[in-house]
């Protein structure tokens, strides 16, 4: 029997138009001797649609509905039952509105970046429904989708990263003077990013006090927190993603994309047409690197796909300084733009072979979470009735058992 593969994408993200060239790959490369493709998009108002339709990127220009015969769904969040159900009108005057099941989804591949997705949200309703998915889990979804969190982060794991400088937008519009005197601290340049926004939106380089408040201007009307980085003069891009789950976690090729020194919007999905989205960045693989730096970008993505707890794919983006020699991290794309499928191919295996593997790790998670206990019977109810308990946390100053700890 084939698996009912849901697909996962769009949703109410400044980057939807990336997520779905992303999906339209994903669904164009999956084996149909093994799954049945179901796509679930949702659109910016947060609507969720299914329908054929939808594995065609024409559908979208402009979105409708109604013409592309699309329906609309919503997902049972009754735990494990992966139903997709729509409301069909009742017929007749007085016929009431009936709900139907239009799929059962066994396993669900997350194509979402940015806000809304990508950041922990569509994972936490997952979880509570019970269903498999590819991307990594909540905590490491959101710790990734969050520069400023992530940053912290890194340097909390001991990573090697970038100063920064952290600044909120009441901040800004309260004494935008002292935030500019505080970011000019890290001194010049200085990239200046929305705190929750990927595929380079809102992100500007800064060399000047001038250019600073306008980067920071820009970003402000993307997030209200923002991050101020360190940049560094004429640095080495290199991206490595990571595959697995658990103990089983292995590297792709190292990239080296080729357009100077931060890669916009436009450089990384309207590059030749933008259909292929981040596979169609001009990039060298694997780039020209010496076998120590090659092994030590490996060695960290490693690291940090370990310390997150991630699962499926991600990519994992570097930084090298040229003067100093020295590698730093720039960021992780807990779901990568193109799934970083291009690295793999590089490394020899099929974007059909990618998602199966990507499918098995979903699987193996959610059967290590179905093998924890999700029950604890104890008397507090009954004590509760009786009008003995004391609260659910107990009394305070309770000892715990009486004696003493080690």
């Amino acid at each position: 029997m084939k698996t009912q593969l849901g697909v996962l994408f769009g949703s109410r993200s400044c980057e939807r138009e990336v997520a779905i060239i992303s999906a339209v790959q994903l669904m164009n490369h999956v084996d149909t001797e093994k799954y049945d493709v179901i796509p679930v998009y949702i659109d910016e108002r947060g609507i969720w649609y299914t329908g054929d339709a939808l594995r065609s990127v024409k559908t979208y220009m402009p979105f409708d509905p109604v013409k592309s015969k699309l329906r609309q769904v919503s997902l049972d969040m009754a735990a494990g039952s992966g139903a997709l159900v729509a409301f069909e009108p009742g017929k007749g005057l007085f016929g009431k509105a009936q709900q139907v099941l239009v799929a059962r989804l066994d396993v669900c591949v997350i194509v979402m970046h940015g806000l809304h997705g990508e950041d922990g949200t569509l994972q936490g309703m997952l979880e509570l429904a019970n269903l498999p998915y590819t991307s990594t889990g909540v905590v490491g979804s959101a710790v990734g989708m969050d520069k400023i969190i992530m940053k912290t982060f890194f340097l909390g794991a001991g990573l090697p990263t970038l100063p920064g400088v952290a600044c909120t937008r009441s901040a800004f519009e309260k004494d935008a003077e002292a935030e500019i005197n505080r970011a000019e601290t890290l001194g010049y340049p200085v990239f200046v990013k929305p705190a929750n926004l990927g595929s380079s939106i809102g992100v500007s380089r800064a060399d000047d006090r001038e250019g600073l408040r306008a980067a920071l201007e820009l970003a402000f009307s993307y997030d209200r927190r923002v991050l101020v980085e360190k940049g560094l003069d004429h640095p080495v891009e290199l991206n490595c993603s990571v595959l697995g789950f658990d103990d089983e976690i292995e590297t792709s090729p190292i990239e080296m994309p080729l357009s100077g020194q931060f890669l916009t919007f436009e450089e990384k999905y309207l590059h030749g047409g933008g259909s292929k989205g981040m596979a169609s960045l001009s990039r060298v693989v694997p780039a020209p690197i010496d076998d120590g730096t090659r092994d030590e970008i490996q060695r960290v993505a490693r690291e940090v796909f370990r310390q997150l707890d991630c699962k499926g794919v991600v990519r994992i983006d570097f930084m090298f300084d040229r003067a100093t020699e020295k590698l730093y991290i720039t960021e992780i794309n807990t779901i990568p733009g193109s799934l970083a499928f291009y690295l793999w191919e590089a490394g020899g295996m099929k974007y059909s072979a990618l998602i199966d593997r990507m499918v098995a790790y979903a699987r193996k998670a959610h059967a290590e979470k179905n093998a924890n206990s999700f029950a604890f019977r104890s008397d507090i109810l009954s004590k509760a009735q009786l009008g003995g308990a004391k609260g659910a946390k107990g009394a305070k100053g309770g000892k715990l058992g009486g004696g003493k700890l080690g």
